[in-house]
């Protein structure tokens, strides 16, 4: 059997925060991530190892940026040209590193896609 031809264009997804994830942002505009750590092996290292109920992932400049942009109606390519626009170069190659970022983001469920 054939596969088509036509392939998705990944810069046209539209990702969407995981509403399940509380965020915070501080006075400088750095983005932390509250993530809680559930489900039974994680509740084994809480009690054995003292692992914390909650962690937290403090995004960088760029990540810090984007997230409060991913509300599932903006497609990478759109965010793509508001990080051109608010860093330049300095994001560049801009939408290899977008979509990388991307990806990582919902491979850990912190997006999905709509």
């Amino acid at each position: 059997m054939k596969k088509k031809a036509t392939q998705e264009n990944y810069l046209d997804n539209k990702p969407l925060r995981n509403p399940d994830i509380n965020w915070t942002s501080d006075d400088k505009g750095v983005i932390t991530l509250e993530i809680e750590n559930k489900g039974v092996m994680k509740k084994i290292t809480q009690i054995l190892f003292k692992k914390p109920k909650i962690s937290y992932i403090h995004l960088d400049e760029m990540g810090s940026f984007i997230w409060p942009l991913i509300d599932g109606e903006s497609d990478i390519t759109a965010l793509g040209k508001k990080v051109d626009e608010h860093f330049g170069e300095k994001a560049h190659p801009l939408y290899e590193r977008l979509a990388q970022y991307i990806k990582i983001l919902a491979s850990y469920g912190f997006v999905k896609f709509n």
